[in-house]
């Protein structure tokens, strides 16, 4: 290549990633790869989701008032999170919110780093689609009745 095209010619920009939950910067090469499934199980999760800033105002009102609109907007939330259908890349410091194999789960990361954000893994897919109907509507019953009930109290 001449000295000018190397100079003005287009650069690949760098493949960058942000936490699925936090939006904080994940390192290339680090971070978890999970499901929607693995996310929308664990209970941890829920209490971090309804008791964070954004969420906390319709969580009071749920508990201390039994407000029907502060329900159906945590309702909502659970549908935000369990209608997503791609793998969810997850920073070091939210993966304690999950029981997973974290070994395996950084495997598959590595993975989509490697191939720049365009893998999933094969279990991806919204929650209804890939839980067991039982165990779906527990966590269902679970984030939008009972997350963040402690904090709360």
């Amino acid at each position: 290549m001449s000295f000018i095209s190397n100079l003005f010619g287009k650069k690949k920009k760098a493949f960058k990633a942000t936490c699925d939950i936090s939006k904080e910067p994940v390192e290339k090469g680090f971070g978890y790869l999970l499901t929607t499934s693995q996310i929308v199980s664990s209970k941890r999760f829920w209490d971090n989701v309804m008791t964070e800033p954004e969420t906390m105002s319709y969580t009071i009102s749920h508990f201390k008032n039994q407000d029907k609109t502060a329900t159906q907007m945590r309702n909502m939330i659970f549908e935000k999170y369990s209608t997503q259908d791609k793998s969810w890349i997850i920073s070091d410091s939210y993966i304690q919110l999950f029981e997973v194999n974290k070994e395996e789960a950084r495997k598959h990361a590595r993975t989509w780093w490697e191939n720049e954000g365009n893998y999933s893994l094969e279990t991806s897919g919204t929650a209804v689609e890939t839980m067991n109907d039982n165990d779906f509507k527990k966590m269902k019953e679970y984030a939008v009745m009972e997350a963040g009930r402690e904090r709360v109290a």
